[in-house]
């Protein structure tokens, strides 16, 4: 199906693996122009290679202030303002004391998880409304809905993200902008990758004996008893973006094999 994106520009963050590097790479495989940005130069430049990436930058998106000296940088090295914006942002660390962190890591996962988020939509939102289109993504959790053990940061910072994008959708959708969050579930993802990997070392077990022990002791309310893959989920972030999604706005759209159980 041709999502109707080919040329558009877009900017994809964390992008050097995983859900990000996975959208990103839809985006381009529809013929959009696509920049991609990560922390490492060294990953992010290898991700952009392997993808086709317009461009490839070095950024942290916890450099809140930087957020429009950068998008003015990406924008001349497309030759024009930003179409779509994809959001991504790593997890803040996992605690099992909801009440143990120290106020630096409330304060971190809020700059990272709400401040940047909302940074970037104040340096790109602007020109998309002057210019009547405009599509932003944020890949969330569904965490943001169902919180889940251990991670309260996550758990209350993307809540508090989901929120926030649905306000600005009701206000930029008469400009013809769209703002949507997705919502993964369990997906295979680098960091499960790596942690499986480090398990086979100890006690040789296998992804797939690993798979069924998760989804039978830690996520058995899931359906599909696997991980989502990063690709099922960036098919819909590319397919959001895209102008056959104009009449999507302000949804909180779940990836997570009916992991969650709430009807809403």
């Amino acid at each position: 199906m041709d999502l109707g994106i080919a040329g558009k520009r877009a900017l994809v963050l964390g992008a050097s693996s995983g859900l990000g590097r996975a959208s990103a790479a839809a985006l381009v495989a529809e013929g959009a122009q696509v920049a991609i940005a990560a922390r490492s130069v060294e990953r992010i430049e290898a991700a952009g290679a392997e993808i086709g990436a317009a461009a490839a930058f070095a950024f942290d998106v916890g450099n809140v202030e930087e957020v429009p000296t950068f998008v003015a940088q990406v924008q001349e090295r497309l030759n024009g303002p930003l179409d779509i914006l994809v959001c991504n942002t790593g997890g803040p660390p996992a605690g099992a004391d909801a009440l143990g962190f120290p106020a630096a890591a409330w304060r971190d996962a809020h700059r990272d998880l709400v401040l940047a988020p909302v940074a970037f939509l104040e340096a790109v939102v602007p020109g998309m409304r002057e210019r009547g289109w405009g599509r932003v993504v944020n890949i969330v959790s569904t965490a943001a809905r169902e919180p889940l053990p251990d991670l309260v940061l996550s758990n209350s910072h993307r809540a508090a993200a989901l929120a926030t994008f649905k306000t600005v959708a009701d206000q930029v959708a008469a400009d013809g902008v769209t703002v949507n969050s997705v919502l993964p579930g369990p997906t295979r993802s680098r960091g499960v990758e790596d942690f499986v990997e480090a398990l086979a070392a100890g006690e040789g077990k296998t992804f797939e004996a690993f798979e069924t022990e998760f989804f039978e002791k830690v996520r058995p309310t899931s359906l599909i008893k696997r991980f989502a893959t990063p690709e099922e989920v960036a098919s819909l972030v590319a397919y959001v973006a895209s102008p056959l999604a104009s009449a999507t706005t302000g949804a909180a759209l779940r990836v997570e094999g009916g992991t969650v159980k709430s009807a809403f």
